[in-house]
């Protein structure tokens, strides 16, 4: 199809209007003597008897209907599938029921031998291009959905051997589209019915997440699961409205991932499972582990899957490989053993770099070892910025330093604009590049969707920013200075007399926020830790808390200081004038003699200013002298007053204590599953010290080590695979990793089955007994009566159906329970065909009914008038009536033939007594029964009633 012919499809489907479906009201049917016994037997399990009423009225359909349903909707065929009486599925099949929708009931009971029979009775009777019997049944009284196949429903009740059968016999489960997709078909099925076109996504994606069908269709169960709960995760945040079925789908997901696992017996099934990659390096049993999967597996947020102890338990020997019996050592034995490495990781980095394949080179390589030399790295960078912050070279001169030491000292002082950098700060300029350059490697082996996936890379890389932009800012001042100084300028003046923006003072901003970051740092580390590690996690689910709740704040602290500004601006103004009052130095404050103008004049001079003063409010930094300007007004005081203090009540008393509430709630659901959530944490931390690259800390990093330069010399020596040695390899493993699958799906369904077959006795045990008890006790008076012997005969008390659930099923049927309006109530309210046609809106009209005069109403007596008399149990004799309604109904219906064609010869048929009357009259007399909804039991009133017609059609 080419763009044109395509475009014009859409825009027929736009211009067609949106199709209605017809909607049926479900049919008011009710059921005959013979009909009722029909299905009473079927419900016992009597065949002999359902036979033999079949046989006796295989010519009188309107006596009784094999297809015929109690109120229930519950035709034969499924009253003997929900007892699971094969004999009679088989009789009612040869005699000729309809099956419409009892493949899916029988899938639903998951009653594996009526499937079996009803698919190859499916088979044998469709034909091909016609719907098949599910599909062909009025949705207006099914039970089950348009989109709803034999394999869906199979997979949502989530059994194997049913789902065997149907994978086995070919059947598909139609792919779902994405929640965006915008051809033709998804268009169409969105204008048409909205809803249905979203639960039909839902319920394919809940089959698609039935373990037993990831278990029978999946050869990578793992890889399925994983990128099922992603999809599911992105679903659940397009699609608001079902997040929480999207959530539970993914639990579930996540829950048969992680049973796997539980079917582990080695280490070898258990590293198979965890290092198979079908596109990467190939992994051997006895190399360095990749755990390609369990990176999926961290990447995809499987929380449950990594914390789960057989994983914890492989990563933990990875972990903790080189140090045997570390822990086994005591804290203190723990303590020192960590001394002793974080004092040795110049050595260790040394040596590293120097020989990184000698004895030390390799135990410097080691996930342990290079998580401690990493960190005291680290801590020693943090010590050179705490250095750096109470300028240590300042403090050691004024301590030990002799008297030249504190003229150096005192030039530093004076020399402090543009100033070079210290001792200190020279270190702490080293660190600061090797952790650029760090980074910088992180982002190009990772990439840029990888990098930014973590919000910790994201904390180094605003760290390393406010760094690298401290270091640009201190060369900016420097060449400031040096520029001032050879144009014959003094550039080094008192820090007080500086330019505001002087770019000394920004790169000391930009350093002091660099060094915060820095230290925050410490809390990622802090994840190995089981008691702070929790605590770190409720720390970040926090700070989103904030940051969310900072939203809203925002919003309310510019709404009120845009209000409070515009009503305080003048008077502002007036106490700044008052406190820049000198003429001889007009940008200097006069503190001494205008201290309180000078203090609160920018409190509410500009928007800037009075959104600060709002926000340090909060915490009760602002009085209400701050109101009392010069020259303010009464009015505006005491308005400016009302506004502050409804700030003040929505800020404190809603917004702080809606903060608060949320945070708790974030750590209590932190605090429930904190082991999990701590466990994934320290994974991913574990598993950044498991990569062969970045073994030596910084500031080492930035030197080249021995392993730089042999790369360098095999460059172009490489020794890599011949494309059929990695195809073999790759067969290899894949082999492997198919035989621990099926062993691990093995025993996962066996054990699964065995819990279905564990449970003790339940009632549908004990219904399969009375159902075949029961079936035994009419075959055996069958067969008995049949040989000429006598039997006893059954009263309805004898033959009543055993079991709570059998009486109440065998009453609905004699009772005639429908379900539906009951008539006749509406009819008692209403008195003409003006007035409203129910009960309510009857009353409210004489409720509401505006008076017409002056004179006072006798509300007593209106409410009498207007309401219908209480009965509010009935009368058996309005049952009788309403019931002989029904019967009338369905007599006509049954006989609505001869009327509805309203031929005159034909309408003699039906009521002799038309002969007498015209043709004309006749007519008329088959419309009116047509329309009529009472009974007319007697000969008589059909005499009335032809009568009334005839004289109808003279008057005409």
């Amino acid at each position: 199809m080419n763009p044109s012919e395509s475009q014009q499809n859409l825009l027929a489907n736009e211009a067609r209007a949106p199709s209605v479906q017809s909607l049926n009201p479900p049919s008011d049917y009710s059921l005959g003597p013979v009909e009722k016994h029909f299905l009473l037997s079927a419900e016992r399990g009597d065949c002999a008897t359902v036979k033999r009423l079949l046989e006796e009225n295989k010519d009188h359909p309107e006596i009784l209907n094999i297809n015929c349903v109690d109120p229930l909707n519950r035709s034969a065929l499924i009253a003997a599938i929900e007892n699971e009486n094969v004999e009679l599925i088989r009789l009612l099949l040869d005699l000729g029921i309809q099956v419409k929708d009892a493949l899916l009931h029988a899938i639903k009971e998951e009653y594996v031998e009526a499937v079996e029979i009803l698919l190859e009775w499916e088979e044998k009777i469709h034909e091909p291009g016609q719907p098949y019997s599910w599909e062909a049944v009025d949705r207006s009284s099914s039970n089950f959905t348009p989109d709803i196949t034999p394999l869906i429903l199979a997979a949502h009740k989530n059994n194997y051997e049913i789902l065997k059968i149907l994978l086995d016999r070919g059947a598909t489960l139609p792919t779902p589209h994405d929640a965006r997709c915008g051809c033709d078909e998804c268009v169409t099925s969105s204008e048409q019915d909205s809803l249905r076109h979203s639960q039909a996504r839902i319920n394919a994606y809940r089959a698609l997440t039935s373990p037993s069908l990831i278990a029978l269709s999946s050869r990578d169960p793992l890889l399925t699961a994983f990128e099922l709960s992603w999809e599911l995760r992105r679903l659940s945040h397009m699609e608001q409205e079902f997040r929480f079925e999207y959530n539970e789908m993914r639990e579930q997901t996540q829950n048969f991932a992680t049973a796997l696992l539980d079917h582990a017996r080695t280490s070898l099934e258990l590293e198979v499972m965890l290092n198979y990659n079908p596109h990467g390096e190939n992994w051997e049993p006895g190399e360095r582990q990749t755990l390609d999967r369990l990176k999926l597996a961290i990447k995809y947020k499987q929380k449950q899957f990594v914390a789960h102890p057989n994983v914890q338990q492989l990563l933990a020997a990875i972990w903790y490989d080189g140090l045997p019996g570390f822990r086994r050592k005591s804290m203190i034995g723990q303590f020192i053993e960590i001394g002793k490495l974080g004092a040795m990781f110049p050595v260790y980095s040394t040596i590293y770099m120097l020989s990184p394949t000698s004895p030390m080179g390799l135990f410097m390589k080691k996930p342990f070892v290079k998580f401690i030399c990493h960190s005291s790295s680290y801590a020693f960078f943090l010590m050179l910025l705490g250095m750096a912050s109470q300028r240590i070279e300042y403090l050691v001169i004024e301590l030990f330093g002799n008297a030249w030491m504190h003229e150096i000292l005192a030039g530093w002082k004076r020399r402090e604009r543009g100033c070079i950098p210290g001792f200190v700060e020279s270190g702490v300029i080293i660190y600061v590049i090797s952790l650029v350059i760090g980074e910088m490697r992180s982002l190009w082996s990772d990439g840029l969707l990888e990098y930014i996936s973590d919000l910790w890379n994201i904390v180094d890389f605003v760290q390393n920013m406010f760094y690298v932009i401290w270091l640009m800012l201190r060369v900016t001042a420097w060449i400031v200075v040096q520029r001032e100084y050879w144009n014959g300028l003094d550039p080094w003046y008192p820090r007080d007399q500086w330019h505001a923006f002087d770019p000394m003072l920004l790169s000391e901003g930009a350093f002091a926020a660099g060094m915060i970051f820095s230290f925050l740092k410490l809390v990622h580390i802090f994840s190995v830790n089981p008691h702070l590690g929790p605590l770190q996690i409720s720390l970040g689910r926090m700070i989103i808390d904030i940051i969310k709740f900072f939203f809203i704040y925002t919003l309310v602290l510019f709404a009120f200081g845009c209000g409070m500004n515009q009503l305080m601006w003048y008077y502002a103004d007036l106490e700044k004038q008052k406190c820049y009052h000198m003429k001889d130095f007009p940008d200097l404050p006069d503190f001494d003699n205008q201290e309180k103008a000078c203090s609160i004049w920018r409190r509410f001079a500009n928007l800037f200013e009075t959104s600060q003063s709002l926000f340090w409010a909060s915490f009760g930094m602002v009085d209400l002298m701050s109101f009392d300007l010069t020259g303010i007004k009464s009015f505006t005081r005491f308005w400016a007053l009302l506004m502050f203090g409804s700030y003040s009540v929505i800020n404190v008393i809603v917004l702080l204590n809606m903060l608060i509430a949320m945070m708790s709630n974030s750590y209590q659901i932190i605090s429930e599953r904190a082991d999990t959530e701590w466990k994934f944490a320290r994974s991913h931390l574990w598993m950044s010290y498991f990569e062969d690259g970045d073994t030596v800390p910084p500031p080492f990093n930035m030197v080249p080590t021995g392993k730089t330069f042999s790369r360098i010399i095999k460059c172009g020596k490489t020794g890599r695979q011949t494309r059929s040695l990695i195809k073999k390899s790759r067969e290899k493993a894949l082999a492997r990793h198919d035989t621990v699958m099926r062993l691990l799906i093995r025993r996962y369904v066996t054990a699964e089955q065995r819990k279905r077959d564990e449970f003790g006795i339940t009632e549908d045990d004990v219904m399969e007994i009375r159902q075949d008890i029961s079936t035994l006790r009419y075959e055996l008076i069958d067969i008995l009566r049949q040989n000429g012997m006598r039997t006893p005969t059954l009263d309805k008390q004898d033959a009543a159906l055993s079991g709570k659930k059998g009486r109440v099923m065998e009453r609905r049927l004699q009772k005639d329970f429908q379900i539906g309006i009951v008539e006749g109530i509406v009819n008692a309210v209403i008195q003409s065909e003006k007035e409203p046609k129910d009960v309510f809106s009857q009353i409210a009209k004489a409720i509401g009914r505006k008076s017409s005069g002056s004179k006072k109403k006798d509300w007593n007596a209106m409410v009498r008038k207007n309401t219908f008399v209480k009965d509010p149990i009935g009368s058996t004799t309005e049952a009788t009536m309403k019931q002989t309604r029904r019967s009338i109904r369905r007599h006509l219906q049954t006989q609505n033939s001869d009327l509805a064609s309203l031929d005159p010869n034909r309408l003699v048929d039906y009521n002799p007594n038309l002969l007498e009357v015209s043709p004309t009259t006749r007519i008329a007399y088959a419309k009116f029964m047509i329309g009529r909804a009472r009974p007319v039991p007697e000969q008589k009133e059909e005499g009335e009633i032809i009568n009334i017609c005839s004289n109808k059609v003279e008057a005409s």
